[in-house]
C-alpha cells in the first residue's frame, strides 16, 4: 500500500493453491480498478492476477483473464463495491458532483448509464391499483401513472391518457381487484374495457376538491348580496356618527381617479366574445380570432355578466386594509397630511409607499368627517375555505365571520348545510347516504352544486365505492408530484445551463 498525492494505492497479489485444469499456461499481470473511498482518499486497486493463453486452433477466444470474486468482473473498469454504490447514488439523487465529493470520480453520463442498465422491476400481480394523469406538458401532452396501492410505489407509466392505452394495460397485467382512480370518462372507460370484475373507488380527494369548486362559484354567485350586507353593516367597532359624511370611491377607477386598464380590457373583451358568440361562432373561432387561450374564451363565453369577472379585480384585498380603520380615525382627528400618516403609519409596520396613502386620501378631500368604510368582503376563496373547515378546527374570527356571512345570506346557509353533510358522510364512511344527499342537493337553489351531484350520478357505483371502502389514491396524487417537482428541476436545470 502507497499513499500517492491525491489517492491510496494498494497492491494485492492472488494465491492459488494448484493450477486449473486444460491444455493452458498463464502468467501474472497487473490491473488497476478503483474502489471504495478509505481515510478520505481515493483507492485504486493494483491487482496481480493470472492471464491464461489458449493453445487449440479452433478456440475463438486465446486469453482468459483471471477473476477474482466479489471484487472484479469482466469488463470492468471499477470493483463491484464501488460499481454498487455508485450505482446507489444515480438511482437516489443522479449527481456526479455528489460522488466526486466522496472520492469516487464518475461522470453524469456513467451514472446515467447506470440507471439505463438496471432492470425494470417486474410488476407481478397487482390486486390494488391506482390511476392518474400527470402533465408534461401542461395544457398540451399529458401521460398516466400507475402505483400499486398496497406498496406504494409505482409500476409503470403511459405515454397518454386514453382508455385504450389503459384497457390494455390491464389487459396484459390480469388479477387487477380494485382500481382508485377520479371520475375521469376515459379512465373509467378502460378500466370497464380492461378489468370487468374489478371494483372502481372513486378518490375522496377529487370529490371533495369538486365540491369545493362548485362551492367557490356558488359564492361568486352571491357575491353581490354579500358585498351589500357588508356595506349595510355598522361602521369600524360598531361606532357612529351623525355629522360624517358618506365618501364615494368608483371601483372601476384607481386611486388617483384614473381608468383601470384591467377593467377596461375585461369589458371589451366580454363585449366581442359575447357578440361573436351570439353570431354562432364556437370557442376555437373566439379563441383564434380574438387571439386568447381556449380556457379564457371559454370563460368569458359561460359568464352570466361582466359582473361576474370583475368581481375579483374590483374586491381584491389590499395591504393598506388593516391600517384604514386608524387612517379614518385620524382624518376625523384633522390630520389631513398625507406624509405625517404615512410616518406614523410606518410605526406601526407599514412597508407601502407613500403613494399608497395618498391615493386613499384623495377622495377624501373636501370632507371635514367622513364615515368609516365597511369592512372589505372576504374572498370566495377565503370563505369556502371557512366553510369547508370542521367548525372545531376554525379559529375564533373564521368561525365569527363564518357566523356572520351565513346569517346574512340563507341560500348560502342552505349550500353550507348540504357541504357539511357531505363531508360527514364521507368522514363516516356512510356511502349508503349518497341517493339522499343527492336528491337534497340537487333540489336545492344552487345551480352549481346540483350540476356535481348529477356528475355523482354518472359514477354512482364508484362514488359509492368511494364514500364506503377504506380505500384512497393519497399515494397516486404523491407519485404525481413528485413527477411535477422532478419536470420542474429539470426544466430549471436546463434554462441554468442554456446560457453557458
Amino acid at each position: 500500500m502507497a499513499l500517492q498525492r491525491t489517492s491510496l494505492l494498494c497492491w494485492i497479489r492472488l494465491r492459488r493453491t494448484r493450477a486449473p485444469t486444460g491444455t493452458i499456461c498463464g502468467r501474472l499481470c497487473a490491473t488497476r480498478a478503483p474502489s471504495i473511498r478509505p481515510a478520505g482518499r481515493p483507492v485504486l486497486v493494483e491487482l496481480e492476477v493470472r492471464r491464461f493463453f489458449c493453445g487449440q486452433p479452433s478456440c475463438e477466444r486465446k486469453i482468459f483473464a483471471e477473476q477474482t470474486d466479489g471484487l472484479t468482473r469482466r469488463h470492468a473498469r471499477r470493483t463491484g463495491a464501488l460499481h454498487a454504490l455508485l450505482t446507489a447514488i444515480a438511482v437516489a439523487l443522479a449527481g456526479a458532483r455528489m460522488a466526486a465529493l466522496a472520492g469516487m470520480r464518475a461522470s453524469r453520463s456513467t451514472l446515467l448509464r447506470m440507471l439505463r442498465a438496471l432492470p425494470d422491476p417486474v410488476a407481478g400481480k397487482i390486486a390494488l391499483l391506482g390511476v392518474d394523469d400527470f402533465a408534461k406538458c401542461r395544457g398540451n401532452s399529458y401521460g398516466t401513472v400507475l402505483v400499486d396501492m398496497g406498496t406504494h410505489r409505482p409500476v409503470d407509466l403511459l405515454d397518454s391518457r386514453t382508455a385504450g392505452d389503459l384497457a390494455a394495460w390491464l389487459t396484459d397485467h390480469p388479477g387487477v381487484e380494485v382500481i382508485c382512480r377520479d371520475r375521469a370518462g376515459a379512465y373509467a372507460d378502460g378500466a370497464q374495457q380492461g378489468a370487468s370484475e374489478a371494483i372502481h373507488v372513486a378518490d375522496r380527494f377529487h370529490l371533495w376538491r369538486n365540491l369545493a369548486q362548485a362551492l367557490e362559484k356558488t359564492i361568486r354567485a352571491h357575491r353581490s348580496c354579500l358585498q351589500e350586507a357588508f356595506e349595510a353593516g355598522p361602521g369600524v367597532d360598531g361606532e357612529t356618527d351623525n355629522g360624517a359624511e358618506p365618501v364615494e370611491r368608483p371601483k372601476t377607477l384607481d386611486a388617483h381617479g384614473n381608468e383601470r386598464p384591467l377593467v377596461a380590457r375585461i369589458q371589451e373583451r366580454y363585449a366581442k366574445v359575447q357578440e361573436l358568440r351570439d353570431g354562432g361562432a364556437s370557442l376555437n373561432a373566439i379563441s383564434r380570432e380574438l387571439g386568447l387561450a381556449f380556457r379564457t374564451a371559454r370563460k368569458f363565453a359561460n359568464a352570466t355578466s361582466v359582473e361576474e369577472l370583475l368581481a375579483p379585480t374590483l374586491n381584491r384585498s389590499s395591504r393598506l386594509d388593516a391600517f384604514k380603520p386608524y387612517l379614518t380615525r385620524r382624518w376625523n382627528e384633522g390630520c389631513t397630511n398625507a406624509v405625517q400618516l404615512h410616518q406614523e403609519l410606518q410605526a406601526q409596520g407599514w412597508e407601502g409607499g407613500l403613494r399608497a396613502v395618498q391615493g386613499w386620501l384623495t377622495p377624501l378631500r373636501g370632507h371635514r368627517r367622513v364615515q368609516p368604510e365597511p369592512c372589505p368582503v372576504p374572498s370566495p376563496r377565503h370563505i369556502t375555505g371557512w366553510i369547508m373547515t370542521h367548525p372545531d378546527r376554525l379559529d375564533a374570527e373564521g368561525q365569527v365571520q363564518v357566523k356572520q356571512i351565513l346569517a346574512r345570506c340563507p341560500e348560502l346557509e342552505a349550500v353550507a348545510g348540504h357541504v357539511r353533510g357531505f363531508a360527514a358522510m364521507m368522514t363516516n364512511r356512510d356511502g349508503h347516504l349518497l341517493d339522499d344527499w343527492i336528491a337534497a342537493t340537487a333540489a336545492g337553489s344552487s345551480p352549481h352544486l346540483a350540476a356535481f351531484a348529477t356528475g355523482l350520478r354518472r359514477d354512482h357505483a364508484a362514488v359509492t365505492a368511494g364514500l364506503t371502502l377504506p380505500y384512497s389514491s393519497g399515494a397516486v396524487e404523491g407519485t404525481v408530484n413528485k413527477i411535477i417537482m422532478w419536470n420542474q428541476s429539470c426544466q430549471a436545470m436546463c434554462l441554468w445551463i442554456t446560457p453557458r
